[in-house]
Order: C-alpha cells, then sequence, then structure tokens
C-alpha cells in the first residue's frame, strides 16, 4: 500500500480502491467443454472452492465469467471479444507458499473436481500476482 507524505492518507482508501485483504492473488482460468459446463459449475462452486477455503493461507475465492463488452477508448468505441479462457476463480492468498503446501495439494484433489471435472477443461492458465 502506497503513502504520500508523512500523516498522508493511505493511497487504496483515498482511492477508493478495491478491498483486498491478502498479500497476493492467485488467478485460476479455464475453459471446459459445453457439455460438462453445468457439472463444471456446481462442482466449483459447491465442492473446489469450499475445499480450498479450507486450506491455510487462503482467504477468500471469487469466480468470474468473461463476456464479450465495448470500452470507449482514444475517442472511439470499440468491441473487445472475450477471447481468453471463459471462466476465471481469484483466491486471495497470504503467498506462494500457499499453493505448494501439502493442504493445497489435497484439496486439490478432492471430490468429483480431479475425476469428473479436470479432465474436461482446458486453456488452463494459472497466474499470481502481488498485491502493492
Amino acid at each position: 500500500m502506497r503513502h504520500v507524505g508523512a500523516g498522508a492518507v493511505q493511497f487504496k482508501e483515498r482511492q477508493g480502491l478495491m478491498p483486498i485483504n491478502a498479500k497476493y492473488l492467485f488467478v485460476a482460468s479455464m475453459d471446459v467443454d459445453a457439455d460438462k459446463e453445468a457439472l463444471f459449475n456446481e462442482v466449483y462452486d459447491g465442492e473446489h472452492v469450499p475445499n480450498l477455503l479450507k486450506v491455510p493461507g487462503v482467504r477468500s475465492a471469487t469466480r468470474l465469467a468473461g463476456e464479450p463488452f465495448a470500452l470507449s477508448i482514444g475517442g472511439a468505441e470499440k468491441q473487445i471479444a472475450q477471447d481468453g479462457p471463459r471462466y476465471s476463480a481469484i483466491y486471495e492468498i497470504d503467498g506462494p507458499h500457499v499453493l505448494v503446501s501439502p493442504e493445497w495439494a489435497r484439496a486439490s484433489e478432492v471430490g468429483r473436481w480431479p475425476t469428473e471435472v479436470r479432465p474436461f477443461t482446458r486453456n488452463r492458465r494459472h497466474a499470481l500476482y502481488k498485491v502493492r
């Protein structure tokens, strides 16, 4: 978090930035076969995320679904296709060590996710960001 001068209000508070309560964000993005999409969402919401939230150092999670959109930039409106993975999950975590912990490894292999869902995912991307 940035401070501007002695005794200044924190940059995050002054600017109304998102309230992120961890030092790192881990993002998992992927597509899923169309015929498995309902199962994917059921298992991700009802099993996979709740299991990962039990891992020490995982503070919160949220899921996202990409959409096409319009953006005003450079004085013109531009149509933006949703060309990356359709689904993403963002996890607030304490640090990179969480992702290689035994608890994370176990939680990732519980329930229907590893056998009934993961094999039907593709275009998987993972990213780690340090919150500034």
